[in-house]
Order: structure tokens, then C-alpha cells, then sequence
């Protein structure tokens, strides 16, 4: 397969070279449904965040090969605080846990005394740390009703995701003030247009949507409950909406079925893309295999704080 990357051989047949790696260094490389294409068909696992932790959390590797931004490899550091974890580009960050600084959180839960802290898997270790308990999009409902229905709580750090998750369960949250920055490009109006145009289309979106967004759609879920509907769904067509990485999955498993991926509300970029995912690119995964690096690395009095409420969303998601 030719290569972009300059310092390699355009020749390089580098599934071959990551397949012989990932036998040699005994890796796993786990891969989000956002990845690129060519990530996701040579990854041994792909999934959304929550079936890449529980894989993580299980796995007998040596190597972690994480194929997602940054707090998704750092919570496997967590969870496998003895094995190597590399990230394919380490800036490959994410906006929802860039916005929710943990000195910031620190002061937030102290306005906020008697609450117990949900926080959304997207978000740094040491925000993690002061959580009582972490949950994913498609868990969220079930880790929110586990608490007692008089227990106040704070669910942090996407606001769209926790008025969502207020608004089905009926009960009151304190929200930290983040949101995800592609999802919440996605317009109303556009959103509207598209169903008009397609009237007979059914429409999937994420949580992470505005709430504008999300009561048009005819269901709403994680990337792996989308991916469901898409299959169980009669429909012929989807309107997806949601980074439309997902699009590889779902044609792979729908090819009979017409996906509309929503556009954001600005026609001219690819707003709904995500920049931060996109970082990696086949050749990252190759290099980072090759060198060991960049290595994922947390400071074991966090992680060992973090590790508490990740373990009890794995828990509580058997």
C-alpha cells in the first residue's frame, strides 16, 4: 500500500508490517469506530468507548495499541498499569476532556458539596479521579439510575449528554458546562432539511447532539447502539448523525441500506469530522508499533484513584 508518510517506503505493504509487529511485540491494537478505514480493518478490536475499555480491561497483551485519542489510551493505562500503551499520535486529544481543567473541576465539585460526580469517559485521569463513578454514551442511563433517586449528582463533562440523560431518567443533574465540538456543529435546520428531502429515513443520532438535534431523531445512542439500530432498523435509509467514521462500519454491515450522514451546520468544512481522531493515521499506528512510542504514561498515585470508578462502570455494565 503506498505510503504519505515521507520517511517511509512508498512500497511498504504496512498491514503486513503491522500484522508481523503486532505478532512480535505480542499487541493488541484496539481501534474506535471514528478511526479511519484502514485502522479499523487491520485493528483486532474495534468498538466505542465503552466495549474498548472492557477489551482493554481483559486483554492478555503485552501491547496496547490504542487507535482513539488520548483519554482512551490513558484508561487503559489505568486498567493495565504494567503493560505498554501507545498512542498512535499524542495529540490526538479530545475537546470535551481538554474543556474540563482538573483545577476547575476541583473548584466546581466544591460548590457542590453531597453530590456524587458521573463523569463521562471523556474526560483526563485526574478527572476521573475525583469521580465517584465513570460511565460511557451507552451506559450513561444505567450508571445514573444506580444512584439512589434523592442522591444529587454532578455529571460532567458534556452537558448535552447529561441533559439527555436527565431529561429520560426525570431527574435533576448538576452539568458541568462541556460539550464535544463536533457533535455540536450539528444543526437543527439542516437536520430538518435532510428528513424533508428524505422523507421515508429514519435518523440515528449521539447524545453528545444539542437537545434541538436529538428530538428529531428516532433514536438515540453510543456509537454501538447506532450501529445496532442501523442493522435492526427496517428502514432503507439512515440519516446518521454522529462523526461520520462510522459510516465504514455500518456500510460494511448495511450494504443494501442508503446512509445519509448529517452535515454540520457550516457547508463549507468538515466540521462533523473529527480532528483529533483523524491525528492517526495507518503509518502513526505503523511508526508508533515500530518505535514504542509514543508511550501513554500516568502518574500511579492518579490512576490508582482513577481506577476505583472505572472499575465500578465495568461493574455495573456487566
Amino acid at each position: 500500500m503506498p505510503s504519505r508518510h515521507p520517511e517511509l517506503d512508498p512500497g511498504l505493504d504496512l498491514f503486513a508490517e503491522i500484522d508481523a509487529l503486532r505478532r512480535r511485540l505480542n499487541a493488541v491494537i484496539l481501534a474506535h469506530y471514528y478511526q479511519e478505514p484502514d485502522i479499523q480493518d487491520v485493528a483486532d478490536h474495534v468498538g466505542d468507548s465503552l466495549a474498548l475499555a472492557q477489551r482493554a480491561a481483559e486483554t492478555e497483551a503485552d501491547v496496547i495499541v490504542f487507535a482513539g485519542v488520548h483519554f482512551m489510551a490513558e484508561t487503559a493505562k489505568i486498567l493495565n498499569p504494567h503493560k505498554q500503551v501507545l498512542l498512535p499520535d499524542l495529540e490526538a486529544g479530545c475537546s470535551l476532556a481538554d474543556g474540563c481543567p482538573p483545577d476547575e473541576f476541583a473548584a466546581f465539585l466544591a460548590r457542590h458539596p453531597g453530590h456524587k460526580v458521573v463523569s463521562y469517559i471523556n474526560c483526563s485521569a485526574a478527572t476521573k479521579a475525583m469521580s465517584d463513578v465513570i460511565c460511557t454514551s451507552g451506559n450513561a442511563l444505567k450508571i445514573v439510575a444506580s444512584f439512589p433517586a434523592d442522591q444529587p449528582l454532578i455529571f460532567a463533562p458534556d452537558r448535552f449528554l447529561g441533559g439527555w440523560v436527565a431529561k429520560q431518567l426525570g431527574r435533576d443533574l448538576v452539568l458541568w458546562p462541556g460539550s464535544c465540538e463536533v457533535h455540536e456543529v450539528f444543526s437543527e435546520k439542516r437536520l430538518v432539511e435532510l428528513k424533508v428531502a428524505h422523507p421515508e429515513a429514519v435518523v440515528a443520532a449521539h447524545p453528545e447532539c444539542p437537545e434541538g438535534v436529538l428530538q428529531h431523531a428516532d433514536h438515540v445512542g453510543s456509537t454501538a447502539s447506532i450501529l445496532a439500530y442501523a442493522r435492526e432498523t427496517p428502514s432503507r435509509q439512515i440519516i446518521v448523525v454522529t462523526e461520520p467514521g462510522i459510516l465504514h462500519q455500518m456500510r460494511k454491515e448495511n450494504p443494501d441500506k442508503e446512509l445519509i450522514p448529517a452535515p454540520g451546520a457550516d457547508e463549507s468544512c468538515n466540521c462533523n469530522e473529527c480532528p483529533y481522531m483523524k491525528l492517526n493515521t495507518l503509518e502513526k499506528l505503523y511508526l508508533c508499533m515500530r518505535d514504542r512510542t509514543p508511550e501513554i504514561v500516568v502518574d500511579p498515585p492518579t490512576a490508582a484513584k482513577a481506577l476505583v470508578p472505572i472499575n465500578r462502570m465495568l461493574e455495573l455494565s456487566r
